[in-house]
């Protein structure tokens, strides 16, 4: 069963509630992480989505900076479009950002996503107040762009 089978079926099977709760999938070698903020019928929000790969682990930087230039053809449907903005050689990591993030009044908000050699890939979603360090907050997405979003992730790492 393919990672997004599996994912529609363990949301399907889900309580929906407002409470916090991680959800874990294993297929094809691959391992999928979801914090869950909230979970209704329609939609979810989440704090976290991480996928770990085998096949990312050790991946020269030229494969990550690859597999982020993918990512970032393929994520169009977030609500701000993703790229690369900085590779570190020495850590072996490419940091995606949202270009441009949403700002509104003196909050600015950005999705981030970063592509490990450790076999990691991580979205998560921050917020800036001016003049404050940013947080981590809670991402908004219906069921169907989750199921999007895992399948997007898993194919990237395969």
């Amino acid at each position: 069963m393919s990672m997004t089978q599996e994912l529609k079926q363990a949301l399907a099977g889900l309580t929906l509630t407002s409470d916090a709760q991680t959800l874990q999938l294993f297929s094809d070698g691959q391992t999928l992480c979801i914090e869950l903020a909230a979970l209704d019928g329609l939609a979810c929000s989440f704090t976290e989505v991480s996928l770990a790969s085998h096949k990312l682990v050790g991946a020269p930087l030229a494969s990550l900076k690859s597999t982020a230039e993918g990512l970032s053809k393929r994520l169009t449907y977030l609500l701000e479009p993703i790229s690369p903005i900085e590779t570190d050689a020495h850590g072996c990591t490419v940091q995606m950002r949202s270009m441009p993030p949403h700002k509104e009044d003196n909050v600015t908000s950005y999705y981030e996503l970063l592509v490990s050699r450790d076999g990691r890939l991580s979205l998560v979603r921050f917020q800036r107040l001016a003049g404050s360090p940013r947080k981590r907050i809670a991402a908004h997405v219906t069921r169907e762009v989750l199921v999007r979003l895992a399948g997007d992730l898993s194919a990237a790492a395969a």
